[in-house]
């Protein structure tokens, strides 16, 4: 099991998704910013490297506006070398790395543009992955996407569209269960369909489900990965005391992940912890297991 957390480290001083207003946009300070996110990229696997957090999820402003029609900067040649050696590190140190789209992503919308504009940034976190030389289980997770009063609809929105996607995007996507739209169940249709792996979120599990136990999910959405993929990679925090259900922690509560531990023993499976205070959690967690 490898234990991570998304995006930022609070302890080491930088960010390696620092970006810009596009009023600003120039190819100067694009170089400038792109520089900056690869180095602290770079520091950020080292404090893990050496704390034994070995799971990280890269953030998508590691190159802004990347997949904006304003940027004709060949980012990815100018900068190749570099994300050849972060590369090399990686795959060094046996890190497992994922990329999450933000929400805006939605490959079942309606709207073709919208559609087109997706595809557009899940392109770009796909050529970052590429950039780095890693294999298939570095993954690039999704959400379904919108339900628009119309789940079914919804749904096979989503395997049409993904099924006209090329194969250097596909073999990157992984799916998860979402708190309030779509459930694990709704993620198995998906995969039926498609053969696109679940990332599942034990926490938006406890949000919306169909009644399945948390071992009797675990072993379902692990079904959905095969060996190319690598071991299934799941989403994992808790509710946060007084916030709007679905509001993630800010500290791991120690209980509740023991509980967890305890209730999935049985399975293998790399661990994103989805909580506020990052790195700090994720340290606890590496000491309780």
């Amino acid at each position: 099991m490898k234990i991570g957390y998304p995006c930022i480290n609070w302890s080491i001083g930088c960010t390696p998704n620092t970006t810009f207003r596009l009023k600003s946009y120039s190819e100067e300070i694009m170089i400038s910013k792109i520089r900056f996110n690869l180095d602290c990229l770079k520091k950020t696997l080292e404090f893990n490297a050496k704390y034994n957090l070995m799971f990280f999820r890269i953030g998508s402003q590691l190159v802004p506006f990347a997949s904006h029609p304003i940027c004709k900067f060949d980012w990815s040649k100018f900068f190749k070398d570099q994300f050849e050696e972060i590369g090399q590190y990686i795959k060094k140190h046996n890190f497992r790395i994922s990329m999450h789209p933000d929400q805006f992503v939605l490959l079942n919308a309606k709207d073709k543009k919208i559609i087109e504009k997706s595809i557009d940034e899940i392109d770009y976190h796909c050529k970052v992955l590429d950039l780095l030389k890693l294999d298939e289980t570095a993954k690039v997770q999704i959400h379904i996407g919108g339900v628009y009063k119309e789940k079914e609809n919804s749904l096979e929105r989503f395997v049409s569209e993904y099924k006209k996607l090329p194969i250097h995007i596909k073999k990157r996507l992984a799916i998860e269960n979402d708190h309030n739209r779509f459930s694990l169940q709704d993620c198995i249709k998906v995969h039926a369909a498609t053969k696109i792996p679940i990332i599942f979120d034990s926490f938006h599990h406890e949000c919306l489900n169909n009644g399945e136990a948390l071992r009797e999910a675990m072993e379902l959405a692990s079904t959905t990965w095969t060996e190319k993929d690598g071991i299934p990679m799941i989403d994992y925090s808790s509710q946060k005391k007084d916030g709007i259900k679905g509001s993630h922690t800010y500290h791991i509560d120690i209980n509740h992940f023991k509980n967890f531990l305890k209730e999935t023993k049985k399975f293998d499976f790399d661990i994103m912890l989805e909580i506020k205070d990052k790195e700090t959690s994720a340290l606890e967690a590496v000491k309780i297991i």
